[in-house]
């Protein structure tokens, strides 16, 4: 029993240190924010989007407005492996695509009720991640398929104080649905073998963990903006902590006589927290055709200090660890230059922390990130446009050691880019 919820507990953790180590934060919220590297967001008013990243800029519409956008995610994550316990070569940790590409779409609506109140509606993600290693993979325990998907919808007031001060508040509902799968790896056929003189059965692409679960819950949102002069707009956006205690199913194919489920099911549950954000902006027209904006953007990853992981009735942990992730800041400047009358070019750059440096995980080996970012908006006609994004993610390479249950070291090397490409399309009546 004691080996049965062993494996529960660290399969069930696995799960969180995954979703968070990574800090897998979203922020393909718009194509148009894409083209900066999203450095102005919570100031510009450019289209419905605003309703994901300063609802107090739905007070600039005069006109119902409707957006909807899709990006295109391609990464190109990498292993290599420096070392590996005994059992294992460091060469059957290489792996040189561990990140499957992702769409990730939104679509938002604002609609003015008077020249001081406007109501908005969204749908989109602020967290997800996805990874995927060959069932036969060395280090099976620490990597396999790692899934976790948020839906925001996210509905908004906003109310024009004055000329200069707009306020808004907004309440989401998230949905969230996780997956992880563990295989056993080099290190439990040779552990069974030593200790037991059989491996039962058991080889690398045997299931070690298998859970699936998902979980409702609500969020807040408050935004502010000041509109210093007619050329200069200064934006704050605090989007609160939301809780989610992911339940479901969980199993393995470890044989019983070791303590395994043998395929069998039984419940299982992990509870997360999405961190608190908050983001200042700046948004200023130098002249007729060029504007310059920026961004900070605070993210609250300390809140994510520990792990626990629930099994069954049991009231307490069967695992409990602690984390002390720290904060994280990304920073933006970005401008757009009218081209014509019809044509707007954008450009941006971005600096993303990582909040993981001390919790490196080959399921997500997260690291810092510079955005290079360049599109463009195009009038279709007087009453709709489409954007069109780009951006290069270049993650800085780095060298960790992850340990497996049972305590073999494996000490990677890691490399981390991605593209991602953007459109959207926007229509006011």
């Amino acid at each position: 029993m004691m080996l049965k919820k062993t494996l529960i507990a660290a399969s069930l953790a696995t799960l969180s240190i995954d979703a968070f180590a990574a800090a897998f934060q979203l922020a393909e919220h718009s194509a148009s924010g894409l083209g900066r590297s999203f450095a102005g967001d919570a100031a510009i008013a450019e289209n419905a989007s605003v309703v994901a990243r300063n609802p107090a800029l739905m007070s600039q519409f005069d006109t119902k407005q409707f957006s909807v956008a899709a990006t295109y995610v391609e990464p190109d994550v990498s292993l290599t492996g420096i070392s590996a316990p005994v059992y294992s070569s460091a060469s059957a940790m290489n792996d040189d695509s561990i990140a499957p590409s992702a769409l990730v779409p939104a679509a938002y609506f604002v609609m003015p009720i008077n020249d001081k109140v406007a109501f908005g509606l969204g749908v989109f993600s602020n967290f997800g991640l996805a990874t995927e290693f060959a069932n036969d993979y060395a280090a099976g325990q620490l990597a396999g398929k790692t899934e976790i998907t948020t839906a925001n919808l996210n509905a908004a007031l906003s109310y024009k104080v004055n000329e200069h001060f707009t306020v808004a508040a907004g309440i989401s509902y998230i949905y969230a649905e996780a997956q992880i799968t563990r295989h056993a790896g080099a290190g439990l056929p040779a552990y069974l073998q030593a200790s037991y003189g059989a491996t039962f059965g058991v080889t690398s692409s045997t299931e070690a963990a298998n859970m699936e679960g998902d979980d409702t819950t609500y969020g807040w949102n408050l935004g502010a903006t000041y509109q210093a002069s007619e050329t200069s707009i200064f934006g704050l956006h605090y989007r609160a902590a939301s809780d989610l205690s992911f339940s479901g199913s969980y199993s393995n194919e470890l044989p019983a006589v070791i303590g395994g489920l043998a395929g069998s099911n039984i419940p299982g549950a992990v509870e997360l927290e999405l961190p608190a954000t908050l983001e200042f902006s700046g948004s200023h027209q130098l002249n007729e055709t060029l504007g310059l904006h920026y961004s900070v953007l605070w993210t609250q990853w300390d809140s994510f200090e520990s792990l626990e992981a629930y099994s069954g009735d049991m009231p307490e942990p069967v695992f409990a660890k602690q984390e002390d992730f720290k904060n994280a800041m990304r920073y933006a400047i970005g401008a757009d230059y009218k081209l014509s009358n019809g044509i707007t070019l954008r450009a941006g750059v971005a600096y993303d922390e990582s909040p993981a440096d001390q919790h490196m995980s080959i399921s997500i080996p997260d690291t810092n990130r510079l955005w290079l970012s360049t599109g463009l908006n195009y009038e279709l006609s007087h009453d709709s446009s489409i954007d069109l994004g780009v951006a290069y993610l270049k993650g800085e390479k780095q060298e960790f050691t992850e340990t497996d249950n049972l305590g073999g070291a494996w000490e990677f090397s890691s490399q981390g880019n991605a593209l991602l490409l953007s459109a959207q399309y926007n229509i006011w009546f």
